[in-house]
């Protein structure tokens, strides 16, 4: 019997939760992006941490991250090449408290003072 996948911890909601494009509507089914995806692309392309660094801050493996920013990638892609809607929900994640081992400099919470918004407690999940 498979181990249960691990809880990956996320900082925070996404602001927006869906994105289409403009023109007129695509008839395919919309490219879901779970909430693990979304965090690993925040945190490697827009915070700019190593694959390492995000898995320390995520509490995964290094290989864990790995995956899941190659399946993110591809789904990215396929909605821009297909122009296909992008929406994010789902996954097995923990949203972050903002406490404990692991919560770094990238966490959201950590920002608001700076002029960041916090999501805690949004309902964007």
């Amino acid at each position: 019997m498979p181990r249960p996948p691990k809880c990956r911890r996320v900082c925070a909601a996404p602001r927006r939760v869906e994105f289409v494009p403009a023109g007129p509507p695509c008839q395919e089914q919309p490219v879901i992006l779970q909430l693990d995806e979304y965090e690993v692309i925040r945190l490697i392309d827009l915070e700019e941490m190593t694959q390492e660094e995000c898995a320390r801050q995520m509490d995964v493996a290094r290989t864990t991250v790995t995956g899941i920013y190659d399946r993110a990638r591809r789904k990215i892609a396929l909605a821009i090449v297909e122009g296909r809607r992008l929406v994010i929900r789902g996954g097995n994640i923990q949203i972050c408290s903002g406490e404990g081992r692991g919560c770094g400099k990238a966490c959201c919470r950590h920002r608001t003072k700076k002029g960041m918004v916090s999501h805690e407690n949004c309902g964007n999940l």
